[in-house]
């Protein structure tokens, strides 16, 4: 046996004006003399500027940049140079020849202005192709986010991008779009699984009221006490499996508020206990509680009584009579350790990861009505997370029990 996881008016606008204006001589209205030209605000807030996109506005930027450094360079070779080059030649002893000396300057301008020119002329080249270059990575970057995004907005959550290696701010944006995309994926895959269940569990007992129901119609079946208990039976079912949903909803609210107290442990797991040993003896099943003394946690004392709850009634139903299960609580090097362990059903090794999924049930097989809906470990992690904690679930195989074990940040 395996085990079961349990378009408004605005009122500003004016009112029209139906005043008739004065009638001229001839008993002909006038027209009213023409009004100043109001701006047009519709008109202009319908109009937008042209949109350059990306590129162009980069490309823009980096020309204009470009450009001020040209202008800039060519000031400073055209002011500062010939005054520094005529200081030079007079200090060479050159001043005296003015015909050599002007010659020379000019030579000098001249050679500077060619040079200068065919040097920016070829830096701007330069400058706008890495421009270009660049921007068309950026865009192209920015374009892809897009595209996926406008995929996940359109529902498909497979969306993915591929990592632009464009410095870690690009890089890390990327992965954070996939990290969302996985996420609303996975979110996805849960809820049509829930909602498929959910319509499972509901089947059963709809179609068990409607066939007796459709049998007492039908002067086939009586409505017997035996019939009345049966419709009332699946009727607490359907009660308890919504009350389930609420629960399990709650404990995943992200804003649920917790009332954090500190709380003594080994005072927790008795309340535990005592509250379940009317049930475990009912069923001859021994609960054994050992808890290390003056070990606090901070905890919603009615939240983590439900978990404690919760894993008692998981352990005492999948442990037959006779077992034992045993509740235990110690202080660990890092966290405050809690763990139910029973010697029952056991878990096959590749069910342990999916039991706290809701639900989900390692034995279809296993009649529903003593199975459990596989809610409660699903609301006890949820719970243990709310509470910053981690909950695992272990076992050697079928017939060798099961243990739950819970850390609590100290």
């Amino acid at each position: 046996m395996n085990r079961s996881g349990d378009g408004s008016a605005d009122g500003s606008g004016a009112a029209s004006d139906n005043v008739v204006a004065p009638a001229e001589p001839g008993g002909r209205p006038t027209a009213d003399p023409p009004s100043p030209a109001a701006p047009d605000h519709g008109r202009a807030e319908g109009r937008r500027p042209p949109s350059w996109g990306l590129t162009g506005r980069l490309v823009a930027v980096f020309a204009l940049v470009i450009a001020l450094t040209g202008v800039v360079a060519w000031g400073v070779a055209a002011y500062v140079g010939p005054g520094v080059f005529h200081r030079h030649l007079v200090a060479a002893g050159l001043g005296q020849d003015q015909a050599a000396l002007t010659h020379a300057e000019q030579a000098f301008r001249s050679a500077s202005a060619t040079s200068l020119g065919i040097a920016l002329v070829g830096a701007i080249l330069a400058a706008l192709t890495l421009s270009i270059l660049i921007t068309r990575r950026v865009s192209g970057t920015i374009a892809q986010l897009a595209r996926a995004a406008r995929r996940v907005a359109d529902g498909r959550f497979d969306a993915r991008v591929a990592s632009p290696k464009l410095g870690a701010e690009f890089d890390g944006l990327a992965e954070a779009f996939n990290q969302m995309g996985a996420a609303l994926e996975e979110s996805q895959q849960l809820r049509d699984r829930l909602l498929g269940d959910v319509a499972h569990e509901l089947r059963t007992p709809v179609a068990t009221i409607g066939a007796y129901l459709e049998a007492i119609e039908d002067g086939i079946a009586q409505l017997t006490p035996e019939t009345a208990a049966i419709l009332r039976a699946q009727g607490e079912r359907l009660a308890r499996l919504a009350s389930d949903l609420a629960a399990v909803t709650r404990a995943q609210d992200p804003l649920a508020r917790l009332d954090l107290v500190d709380a003594d442990v080994a005072a927790l797991a008795d309340a535990a206990a005592q509250a379940a040993r009317p049930a475990f003896a009912a069923k001859g099943v021994a609960l054994v509680v050992m808890a290390e003394p003056a070990v606090t946690v901070r905890v919603d004392r009615a939240r983590f009584a439900q978990v404690l709850a919760n894993l008692l009634e998981n352990a005492l139903r999948h442990t037959p009579t006779g077992g034992q299960v045993s509740l235990t609580a110690a202080l660990g090097e890092r966290a405050v350790r809690i763990s139910v362990e029973d010697t029952g059903d056991g878990i096959a090794h590749q069910h342990l990861g999916a039991v706290f999924e809701r639900f989900y049930r390692a034995d279809e097989a296993r009649d529903r009505a003593s199975g459990g809906a596989g809610i409660g470990l699903a609301v006890a992690k949820a719970l243990v997370e709310a509470h910053g904690g981690s909950i695992a679930a272990a076992s050697d195989g079928p017939g060798q029990g099961a243990t739950f074990t819970i850390d609590l940040p100290r």
